[in-house]
């Protein structure tokens, strides 16, 4: 007969799986190309790509050289690919300079040459390379307009492709005539190419008005340098078409619907039934919340729609949601979700959950997430904390931190998203 752990062992392992579900030591090798026959350059931007470059220089017998860029304290030790650190989620000089530095490696490249490309979430804030006449403090203030503003992670990404000479394809074309490999590691709702890390190897369809109207739509204040880029037309990416892109090819070698299913077999392993219900959930973070808090009562209550009472159950998703910050609380979106939720559920005595981010990093604190339990909200009075007033601080870490429920993993050198999970006894 198996034994249900306990849930917030139960919900940190479920965690802990999704993550390693992702890890580039084995997602990396069954990928890689055949040797070329000149030369292979290994480039990338992420939170994976220190770990992914490590991967390769383990796995390739022949010779290599190349260069990527991660965030701060991602490093990995390698030999033959150097390892730059930058800033995430606002830009850097390190990052700005690792950009530039790439497409001079990459220039005067041969047919007979294969450029690798390893590719992972944040590549957006890590390879930043502002366009002529577009400062660094300019994309600074950007992404710091992007990430308050409550714009989906598609909509970031297509503004920051027409602000880049890196990203939208301009990467890829700047390797032509060598052939381009990419290996991504999935971080946005769907697995869009064009959006993991702005797609600076992949065409995009998108347009500078279509960038320009999703400034208007959520009345972000730009300096007057990006916004004219836009209305000019002058940011325009690399088009699918392009002939520069006919030697790209691009593969997913690990994805939040990946990271979902490995959860859901530890799951299955402790006697408790998964449930996934998407990997590509977006919207506002603490509407998410409530709507699954609904979910999880009704399944609790009334056995619907999931078999609740004849067994222990999970309900399972990932994604990105995002939030509008309107408070000067300290924030991201799985403890926003995770707030929300708790606050909807009134303590039920039969729920828990966990939701963190698969890289380590919730908003901009060095916290994964944090866990719900039925007496959440009660130890948050007794503490003279009132759960509403931090939701609406946007201070879903400042909350769990004192009630001792953060998520800490430190750097999980991967990046699959958002991983929530809501345990029904």
């Amino acid at each position: 007969m198996t034994t249900t752990p306990a849930p917030r062992a139960l919900l940190q392992a479920m965690f802990q799986a999704a993550i390693e579900a992702a890890q580039p030591s084995h997602c990396i090798p069954p990928h890689l190309p055949p040797a070329p026959k000149g030369r292979l350059i290994v480039i990338g931007a992420g939170k994976a790509s220190a770990a992914m470059a490590q991967a390769v220089e383990r796995h390739w017998p022949g010779p290599l050289s190349g260069l990527v860029v991660t965030r701060y304290g991602y490093a990995v030790p390698c030999e033959r690919i150097e390892i730059v650190e930058a800033s995430h989620p606002v830009p850097d000089q390190a990052g700005m300079q690792a950009a530039q530095r790439m497409l001079d490696l990459v220039a005067n490249l041969q047919a007979d040459d294969t450029v690798l490309c390893l590719i992972s979430g944040g590549g957006s804030s890590l390879l930043a390379l502002p366009l002529d006449g577009i400062t660094l403090e300019d994309k600074q203030a950007l992404n710091r307009a992007l990430l308050a503003s409550g714009a989906s992670i598609g909509e970031m990404n297509c503004v920051r492709r027409h602000l880049s000479a890196i990203k939208g394809g301009r990467l890829a074309a700047a390797c032509h005539p060598a052939q381009v490999i990419t290996l991504a590691i999935s971080d946005v709702p769907g697995d869009k190419l064009g959006d993991i890390a702005s797609g600076p190897t992949v065409g995009d369809a998108t347009t500078c008005e279509d960038a320009l109207a999703i400034v208007r739509r959520y009345g972000m204040d730009l300096p007057n340098s990006l916004r004219a880029v836009l209305e000019s037309g002058r940011g325009e990416s690399v088009k699918p078409d392009d002939p520069r892109l006919a030697r790209t090819q691009t593969t997913l070698i690990a994805t939040p619907q990946m990271a979902l299913e490995a959860a859901a077999g530890v799951a299955r392993a402790a006697g408790v039934t998964p449930y996934i219900l998407g990997d590509s959930l977006e919207g506002e973070a603490r509407d998410v919340g409530k709507v699954m808090a609904g979910m999880a009562l009704h399944a609790a209550k009334r056995g619907q729609p999931f078999a609740a009472f004849s067994a222990p159950c999970v309900l399972l998703s990932g994604g990105e949601t995002t939030v509008t910050v309107r408070g000067n609380g300290r924030g991201g979106r799985n403890v926003e979700f995770l707030l929300a939720l708790g606050i909807a559920l009134e303590g039920h005595e039969g729920i828990h959950a966990l939701a963190g981010d698969t890289d380590g990093v919730d908003g901009q604190e060095d916290i994964a997430g944090a866990v719900l339990a039925p007496d959440t909200l009660q130890r948050a009075w007794d503490l003279a904390i009132r759960p509403r007033d931090s939701l609406d601080n946007n201070d879903g870490h400042g909350f769990f931190q004192a009630l001792g429920d953060s998520v800490i993993t430190g750097p999980t050198l991967t990046n699959v998203n958002d991983f929530r999970a809501i345990l029904i006894t």
